[in-house]
């Protein structure tokens, strides 16, 4: 017997594949899709980026052309709000290719499920292919399937990073 997807996967599952050509012709990645139960009530979150960052406007066009798509195709039975926002600096990854961009800097990832006796890794990314990532953490190597992986962050200040100083 076939194990039934959870529906809120589903509704990310169908939010990327949806938004994400659309999200390309502005000119944006979208990195991660966020649907969840909040104090308002349900919110469909997109993290939109580029080299360069992302600006208000960048994030306020990518809402009203994903938002008019949105409307027309229908995919979420039922109220939510729908937010775009830049990364930030701990951004999140979520494909090889995020990760791969991060090797040699700190990640903090999750896993769906057990991998041995743990679920919560915070090391140097040190290898990432479109099967795995290799993460060390505190000298032990800890290969994770990306088909395992819940969450994952880029930990920016544990990675050297420098508060960014605003541009004049």
């Amino acid at each position: 017997m076939e194990a039934k997807e959870d529906p809120t996967r589903a509704v990310v599952r169908k939010i990327w594949d949806l938004t994400t050509p659309v999200i390309a012709a502005e000119g944006l990645e979208l990195l991660e899709v966020e649907y969840r139960r909040e104090s308002q009530g349900w919110v469909l979150r997109l993290f939109v980026d580029r080299d360069g960052g992302v600006s208000v406007e960048d994030c306020a066009a990518v809402s009203r052309v994903v938002g008019d798509l949105l409307d027309v195709t229908d995919p979420i039975a039922g109220p939510y709000h729908l937010e775009v926002s830049s990364p930030g600096l701990d951004r999140p990854l979520r494909r090889w290719e995020h990760f791969h961009r991060e090797i040699g800097k700190v990640v903090a990832v999750r896993t769906r499920t057990a991998l041995g006796s743990r679920k919560n890794f915070k090391g140097i990314l040190v290898a990432a292919s479109p099967e795995a990532i290799r993460v060390d953490c505190d000298g032990t190597i800890f290969d994770i399937p990306l088909d395992a992986v819940d969450k994952a962050r880029l930990r920016y200040f544990e990675s050297g990073g420098a508060v960014p100083t605003p541009h004049e």
